[in-house]
């Protein structure tokens, strides 16, 4: 039987604009925040990305990466996750093999093959890319390329970047992530706080069908979970509304989007 001291903890941050107040504020309680879970004694702390959300200021992630970083001095600070196919592997690989540099030995890099965002923001991001979900294997090998040792005759160098080996972490609300982690040897985070019920199978495939990699000789799995805390449970229940409130905004906003396009 596993103990409670056993597990590492950490935080999820998608850095919520609250009502009433901006971005800029967003990005500073963001910051205390990690501050304070450094001296907590969490492991990591993690952002999200996400585009065109009213509530949500982590759009930049790496650059939110270096702020948490920058403020804070042995906690592991990454991402959880960028949506890879928004981006071209090479400007990740840049990108986070500079946060490395500025932070070594601190970075992680989460990856997810979610848009990340509604339908027309995603033809905005990806505008000449001609990335999707599907291109996701194909792309974490370049992605994989770029951090790694110089292969011969590579013509293409991440720098700063190349040969950084910043570790990478597979997400995931569905079995895909899983299977694709199991097989690469990566570690695997799944998103129970808004897909619980595929929790137990994802983790059950990505356990039985994993290979020992380079990386890993055994499954490092993670699990995203919502908590709620407060001096009462009628004070938690009124914030977790807050939560509800805003995955039934999203929901809405799918279902007018779609609608509006006749989708």
């Amino acid at each position: 039987m596993r103990h409670a001291h056993d597990f590492l903890y950490s935080v999820l941050d998608l850095v919520p604009i609250v009502q009433g107040s901006t971005a800029a504020e967003a990005l500073a309680r963001s910051l205390e925040l990690a501050q304070h879970a450094e001296k907590w004694g969490y492991h990591r702390y993690w952002v999200a990305e996400h585009h065109n959300i009213p509530g949500v200021a982590s759009a930049a992630t790496s650059v939110v990466i270096g702020h948490l970083a920058g403020g804070t001095s042995k906690m592991r600070v990454g991402s959880g996750g960028i949506m890879l196919p928004n981006h071209a592997p090479l400007v990740i690989a840049e990108q986070f093999g500079t946060l490395e540099a500025l932070y070594p030995g601190r970075i992680d890099l989460g990856l997810g093959r979610a848009p990340g965002g509604d339908q027309a923001t995603s033809r905005a991001l990806r505008r000449g890319l001609g990335s999707s979900g599907d291109t996701f294997p194909d792309d974490l090998q370049e992605l994989q390329g770029y951090l790694g040792k110089v292969q011969p005759g590579q013509k293409v160098r991440a720098v700063p970047g190349q040969d950084s080996h910043v570790p990478i972490y597979l997400l995931g609300s569905s079995t895909f992530s899983a299977s694709l982690a199991a097989e690469k040897g990566l570690p695997f985070a799944f998103a129970s706080h808004f897909a619980p019920e595929l929790l137990d199978k994802a983790l059950h495939i990505y356990r039985t069908r994993f290979k020992p990699s380079v990386f890993l000789d055994n499954p490092h799995a993670m699990v995203g979970v919502n908590v709620i805390a407060a001096d009462t449970d009628e004070e938690a229940t009124r914030l977790f509304s807050s939560l509800q409130q805003v995955f039934l905004n999203l929901i809405r906003g799918a279902t007018t989007r779609a609608t509006a396009t006749g989708g």
